[in-house]
């Protein structure tokens, strides 16, 4: 959380996320903000061998992770129309995002949390979760219509995926 935008601010974040968690295969997709089209960044993703990939000028929807976790940010039932300063602001978001990366359950990724997916504990979790499903079925099957499986996490989640904007620009030169 910063007071504006910076190309040199998101080249920095980016540098260390990147030391922190190493670098994430593919691609990094972002708006067509000041800070993500900025030399410094431009110039770091190719440096990392990041892909980059932008939305369409004006079109909110290429970017439907990041316009859902807005919307769960402003829906947040203690989510304060207004902060007092920087640092209220910074002290909020960092306790709701804590809960969005650690507690809430995502659909998209089979209602496990990302961190979950992220440390490699949801192949675990949701071998529980088929567990305590078969027992339930086991002890009562009356209340199933069917047997009960958890949701499958996907294989991979992509936002613009590469690999059809390579076929789009091979069959449209």
């Amino acid at each position: 959380m910063e007071r504006s935008e910076s190309g040199i601010r998101a080249a920095e974040l980016i540098s260390g996320l990147a030391a922190a968690n190493g670098v994430p295969p593919g691609v990094v997709h972002a708006d067509r903000g000041a800070a993500m089209t900025s030399k410094e960044v431009s110039q770091l993703l190719p440096d990392l061998g990041i892909e980059r990939s932008h939305s369409r000028p004006k079109n909110s929807n290429d970017n439907p992770y990041s316009e859902a976790q807005f919307k769960t940010v402003k829906y947040a039932p203690d989510y304060p129309q207004e902060f007092e300063s920087p640092a209220h602001a910074r002290q909020w978001l960092e306790a709701f995002m804590a809960y969005y990366n650690h507690e809430h359950r995502h659909s998209g990724i089979g209602y496990h949390t990302p961190a979950s997916v992220h440390f490699g504990t949801a192949g675990q979790v949701r071998d529980q979760r088929a567990r305590t499903l078969a027992e339930a079925y086991t002890a009562h099957p009356e209340r199933f219509s069917r047997r009960p499986e958890p949701p499958r996490l996907p294989e991979t989640v992509w936002i613009n995926d590469p690999s059809r904007r390579r076929e789009a620009a091979l069959q449209n030169p």
